[in-house]
């Protein structure tokens, strides 16, 4: 492949920063492991991601500071590249690393051996499948076996290593123990997890508190993460050849509840404006389609009455509404499913009002049944 020039200087920076991270993973020396681990994992990606944005031509520096765009930016670009197209569960894997190096680096955390192994061996086998779908390589072009991280055990259930570190975590939170730094240490670690299904993963104090304080009231896992719940890996291979994926188990629990009944323990905050961070126009741009069509297939889709797709931020006396990524996967994955764009502006378009709309015979349209 006949690569840009800032494309092969950053694919290089990527590989030498894989490579860094596997040394420290394999290092005998413990001391500032896991921070080198973190940050060189972090960094591999994050020029990756960017190598292949720019051989892809589109934009990787931020039009308002003229500086190249950060790591969360870069997954958003890189989920609407043709080149990479990297999907949801990618995105949370390489969201759930990142989390990680951003405590270890601005604060401190600590992360069981289990589940350092089990990210590393995935952001190994990510970093491989990137490297081949952008650049047509292999990472063991680059990468000897013998320094892909090695582990004394083989890879564990991803359940069965966070259950038995919230039982670490508890037995850290006795009375007397005076361990109180190392417990709220290890929840962030499992909070930054949550990245895998959460957009924006930023690990707060307020946070810490409250999953703290719900295990010393003797909640449940399941009751104290209940996210963590819907995590799974898929582990392939033994010894140097293992290949582990993290996959989404299928659906998240929901549970209404009433005022004053809320599991305090399991709701976080949310910086919604990452959350809900594209307009209408970016949204019609990132899929392809004039505003108006664009329009047409989030009322054929119901992204609009979606609170998991749409957000109507209120300033002053200005009502804003913008969409997270999850309308655009929606909306990306119906396009190329093959959808009658023909039918659905026909049945959506402009001017449609709701009483005077024929029946919709699409499927999965959100007016199927109300026409009928």
């Amino acid at each position: 492949m006949n690569l840009r020039q800032d494309a092969r200087h950053l694919k290089a920076k990527s590989i030498s920063s894989m490579r860094s991270a596997m040394t420290a993973f394999n290092s005998p020396d413990d001391d500032g492991r896991v921070t080198r681990v973190l940050l060189h994992l972090q960094h591999a990606f994050e020029m990756l991601l960017k190598a292949a944005l720019v051989q892809d031509r589109m934009q990787v520096f931020d039009k308002k500071t003229g500086r190249s765009i950060g790591f969360q930016r870069c997954l958003h670009e890189a989920s609407e590249s043709d080149r990479i197209k990297l999907t949801e569960p990618e995105s949370g894997t390489l969201r759930s690393i990142d989390a990680m190096r951003d405590d270890e680096q601005h604060w401190y955390t600590i992360v069981e051996e289990g589940l350092l192994y089990l990210h590393a061996r995935a952001a190994v086998t990510l970093f491989d499948d990137l490297l081949h779908r952008a650049f047509g390589e292999r990472l063991a072009d680059h990468l000897p076996l013998r320094v892909l991280p090695v582990g004394t055990e083989p890879p564990q259930d991803f359940q069965t290593l966070v259950d038995r570190e919230y039982e670490n975590i508890a037995e850290l939170l006795k009375p007397k123990r005076r361990a109180g730094a190392e417990a709220a240490a290890r929840v962030r670690a499992l909070l930054a997890m949550e990245a895998h299904l959460e957009d924006d993963a930023t690990v707060s104090n307020t946070d810490v508190r409250r999953v703290v304080k719900g295990i010393r009231e003797g909640k449940s896992r399941t009751q104290v993460f209940p996210k963590l719940a819907d995590i799974a890996t898929t582990v392939a291979g033994e010894g140097l050849s293992v290949v582990v994926r993290f996959v989404k188990k299928d659906g998240l629990p929901v549970r209404l509840v009433k005022n004053g009944d809320q599991d305090v323990a399991a709701i976080r905050e949310v910086d919604l404006q990452k959350k809900f961070h594209r307009s209408a126009t970016d949204l019609a741009k990132a899929v392809s389609l004039t505003l108006p069509k664009s329009a047409a297939l989030r009322r054929h889709l119901g992204i609009d009455a979606d609170t998991a797709c749409v957000h109507t931020f209120t300033f002053k006396s200005q009502k804003l509404t913008y969409y997270s990524d999850n309308a655009f996967t929606r909306m990306r994955e119906a396009l190329s499913g093959g959808i009658d764009m023909g039918a659905i502006w026909a049945t959506h378009g402009a001017g449609k009002k709701n009483g005077s709309r024929p029946p919709c015979t699409q499927k999965g349209c959100s007016l199927q049944v109300a026409a009928s």
